[in-house]
């Protein structure tokens, strides 16, 4: 009887061991998302993307199976449903995501729990949240209402409505949908941080509503809500090349919002645009995003945006249609105002001109504030060059603007003070542009300081994900300089400029994706514009326009297929980058119908002849045909491979890529010299990046690119494709020596030459700019795929294409001369990736971090070595 206790009392312990063994306390779930943004509102889909990473002591994590449990309490105990699914097969995931039978306008919580490769179970995470929108578009009955005025009525249309509210409210929600830009208040405060709000899109078939959190806004007793509308792309009022004039969706500003109450007893009202509301125009008298703002402080009505003001001179508003079939959530980061610039100059030229220079090339618009005599005009005129006097130069930039009305000017803001004694201050609403310098101009004398105008800084408002550094300074000019360049082109689609065109230029957005994607957390932005993509095909013709959106603009053989290949390129970049195949299969039936409209353009011998290709080359131009069959190539190798992961037949466009390849080769490929379209720098960079060399003659070609570039003194010659393809492939196959001879220039054509000779801190449209100002804007992007080259190649991070969003990762290195030490510090959608060598003597040290859950493989100088997750130091 006695052993009998004694061994169960030993089983017992034993239990009890083991089950405190079970337990991986040292390992759980952080940085929870949902549909990649951080406790978002307002989204829209019932069957939501769940990420997170992992915190660890664990080295040798790895999740084999995910719980994730979804309440609509915080404490998780309300309508509780819970999800399951073993990691290794992540297919399993949204279908049991579309278990969730969400509702509109509700608040969720979840946590994650996950169990390691020993069965383990592990912390679960922190509570997460999210709020869904209204799913289905409308749920409530607000109502479509403008002001009755004719498109071309130049002052603004605001609106406002009173209402009461009888007990405390809980929460608030304000749901705001517009044809043209919002600006909202209530009870006289404006509503959010938000700038240019909603984003871009074709008016007539989507429209974005955004979700603002009002709860502190909204008061017992009297309130007022208000809002100001102003045109943006929906309503261009100024004339340009793009015909955005003439845009088949222009119409005057109109709105649709609700304003939802939840009491504390748990009832709800709402607050909707309807007849009953008022309108009237006033100080905003003219904005257009070309010209500028244009406000009238004279005009101004005290508290029109607030309880108490007296609105019976106001008219009752118009009721109108939907200006589109599709209303649908903006579920991405907000334009907001993400930082403030002092000047570093300031000279007056007497008391009524003003020119300001400040530290940076930015986009955005500047903070004035300013005394002086009622009806005093002072105009803020932009640009990004001073001429020799002093004086605002803006010859480089006002090309395509061609205005019809006399007191419209390009990049210029107009204020016209009150008067009353006190500071005022302007900050445009409407318009945003591409400056460095201000040139402030007054009809009456004014005192002004350099405290008296900020610059401020206004994008779409991405995360920071990525930065390199390295010893030579200029290498890291060139890194800043590009992230400036492309954060000023990010106003809810990736533009071309930030001053001249503001167009969603397709190829522009392409060749930076991964300079994009390396630096910022882009995913939710970029999946906005591939939605735009689909709106943008023409249904009877299947072709899509060189920038999007556009209402009729860019379609046709020109820019053609290399603009054209963004419709692949991007949803691809996100899924290597994220592994969401989401614009994938959202885009699927868009790029079918685009396929088949390219089999209908091809020449007798089945290449494509239309379209351009290595834009802004420095001397020699590359055959198009070439590069717009290369490119058709690629469309269909991405194809095939998004049918693979779709489960869709592939055999058409692999067979389609091989012939297209044969084609290629008999027409463009000198297998004796090894020369492609006749030997360019570009041409022989687009073949080895987009595989159409045949197997064997690789080495070849490279070599040939080589001595090309050896033979030009190392100075590179190339326009936007070989910008992102040369140094890659110089790289790839051995001659990265060649390649930091090139990339180390400071004469032109170079990056060094814009950073450090010029002292450019954006990265310029051409690599020299033309006497004649032609086409020659100081804040382009697209030739900065050199700073993706730094954080591949110097720094050595690089996802897996065997294993998208990170899961493996390729840490590849390069110990060049020229650098001492080189650092690349990048957050993936996975977490934390680190990669740093210095030298130490006659070795280097590398240190390299990867996140919990993940792997890698370390290659340096054609040797493999594999890592876990942690922080790891080698030596070479």
């Amino acid at each position: 009887m006695k052993r009998q206790l004694i061994l169960v009392s030993l089983l017992v312990s034993l239990l009890i061991i083991t089950g405190c063994d079970r337990k991986n306390e040292g390992t759980v779930p952080v940085n929870l998302r949902t549909e990649y943004l951080t406790d978002p509102i307002g989204i829209d889909t019932t069957s939501p993307r769940f990420t997170w990473e992992y915190q660890s002591t664990d080295d040798s994590f790895v999740p084999t199976r995910t719980e994730v449990t979804v309440s609509t309490s915080p404490d998780m105990k309300q309508n509780k449903k819970v999800l399951n699914w073993q990691s290794s097969k992540p297919e399993n995931r949204m279908s049991e995501i579309g278990k969730l039978s969400l509702q509109p306008a509700t608040h969720y919580y979840w946590t994650v729990t996950v169990w390691d490769a020993d069965g383990r179970e592990c912390r679960t995470s922190e509570v997460a949240s999210f709020e869904t929108g209204y799913i289905s578009f409308p749920v409530f009955s607000s109502k479509w209402i403008t002001d009755g005025n004719n498109k071309d009525f130049e002052p603004a249309p605001m609106f406002r409505k009173t209402f009461t509210v009888g007990k405390a409210v809980r929460d608030a929600r304000l749901y705001v949908a517009s044809a043209g830009y919002n600006e909202m208040f209530i009870n006289g405060e404006r509503v959010g941080g938000h700038y240019l709000d909603p984003g871009y899109t074709h008016f007539d078939k989507r429209i974005l509503y955004v979700t603002h959190d009002v709860t502190g806004m909204v008061k017992e007793g009297d309130n007022a809500i208000a809002a100001v509308l102003g045109n943006g792309w929906y309503n261009v009022q100024s004339v340009a090349v793009w015909d955005f004039e003439k845009a088949r969706w222009r119409d005057r500003p109109r709105m649709y919002c609700e304003l939802r109450l939840v009491y504390d007893d748990g009832s709800t009202d709402s607050i909707v645009t309807d007849e009953s509301w008022r309108t009237a125009v006033g100080p905003y008298i003219y904005n257009d995003l070309y010209s500028g703002d244009m406000y009238d402080a004279t005009l101004e009505e005290k508290g029109w945006n607030n309880t108490g003001f007296d609105d019976s001179q106001w008219k009752l508003v118009t009721v109108t249609a939907s200006p589109a079939s599709k209303v649908v959530a903006q579920q991405m980061p907000p334009i907001r105002i993400t930082q403030e610039y002092a000047p570093v100059d300031m000279k007056a030229f007497g008391n009524k001109l003003y020119v300001y220079s400040f530290p940076k090339n930015i986009a955005g618009f500047c903070r004035l504030k300013v005394k002086g005599e009622r009806g005093t005009r002072i105009t803020l005129k932009h640009g990004e060059l001073l001429k020799k006097d002093g004086r605002l130069e803006q010859g480089n930039i006002n090309i395509y603007y061609h205005p019809v009305k006399p007191y419209e000017m390009f990049q210029t803001d107009v204020y016209t003070l009150r008067g009353d004694g006190t500071e005022e201050v302007f900050i445009p609403a409407f318009t945003y542009h591409g400056f460095q310098y201000v040139e402030v101009e007054s009809d009456k004398p004014v005192a002004l300081t350099s405290q008296s105008l900020t610059a401020l800084s206004v994008h779409t408002d991405v995360k920071p994900v990525g930065r390199f550094e390295c010893s030579n300074p200029m290498l890291t000019k060139i890194w800043d300089a590009t992230m400036q360049a492309y954060v000023n082109n990010l106003h809810s689609i990736p533009t071309d400029c930030p001053q001249r065109e503001k167009n969603g230029w397709t190829a522009d957005a392409h060749v930076a994706v991964d300079l994009g994607l390396l630096g910022f957390d882009g995913i939710t932005f970029y999946e906005k514009w591939m939605n735009d993509f689909i709106d943008n095909q023409r249904d009877s013709i299947g072709d899509i326009s060189g920038i999007i959106p556009t209402a009729t603009w860019g379609y046709g053989d020109w820019p053609g297929p290399v603009w054209d290949a963004a419709m692949f390129i991007i949803p691809n970049a996100l899924y290597n980058y994220y592994g969401t195949q989401h614009s994938i299969e959202q885009l699927y039936p868009t790029m079918e119908r685009y396929l088949e409209y390219l089999k209908t353009k091809e020449t007798p011998e089945g290449t494509l002849a239309n379209g351009i290709g290595d834009w802004v080359f420095w001397k020699t131009s590359t055959n198009t045909e070439y590069t717009s069959t290369a490119y058709y190539y690629l469309d269909n190798v991405l194809m095939a491979r998004f049918a693979g992961l779709l489960k869709k037949d592939a055999t058409p466009y692999q067979q389609k890529a091989g012939e297209l390849k044969a084609i290629i080769n008999k027409k463009f490929f000198n297998a004796e010299t090894g020369e492609y379209a006749g030997g360019t720098q570009a041409a022989q960079g687009v073949a080895l990046y987009l595989g159409l060399v045949p197997e064997g003659k690789e080495e070849l070609v490279a070599k040939t690119l080589r001595d090309k570039i050896v033979a030009n003194d190392c100075f590179l010659d190339f326009g936007l494709l070989g910008s992102k393809t040369v140094p890659a492939m110089l790289t790839k196959y051995g001659y990265i020596e060649d390649a930091m001879k090139m990339i180390l220039k400071t004469e032109a054509p170079s990056w060094g030459y814009w950073v450090e000779t010029m002292g450019y801190t954006t990265l310029p449209e051409t690599w020299k700019m033309n006497d004649k100002f032609a086409d020659a804007s100081l804040n382009h992007v697209f030739m900065g795929d050199v700073s993706a080259w730094m954080m591949n190649t110097l720094a050595g991070i690089n996802y897996d294409p065997s294993s998208p969003g990170f899961g493996h990762i390729l840490i590849t290195p390069h110990f060049v001369k020229e650098l001492d030490w080189a650092r690349g510090d990048y957050h993936s959608v996975r977490g934390r990736i680190m990669s740093e060598w210095k030298r130490d003597g006659n070795h280097v040290i590398l240190d390299v971090t990867i996140p919990a859950g993940c792997t890698a493989d370390v290659i340096v100088d054609g040797k493999t070595q594999s890592l876990g997750s942690g922080t790891h130091t080698l030596t070479f």
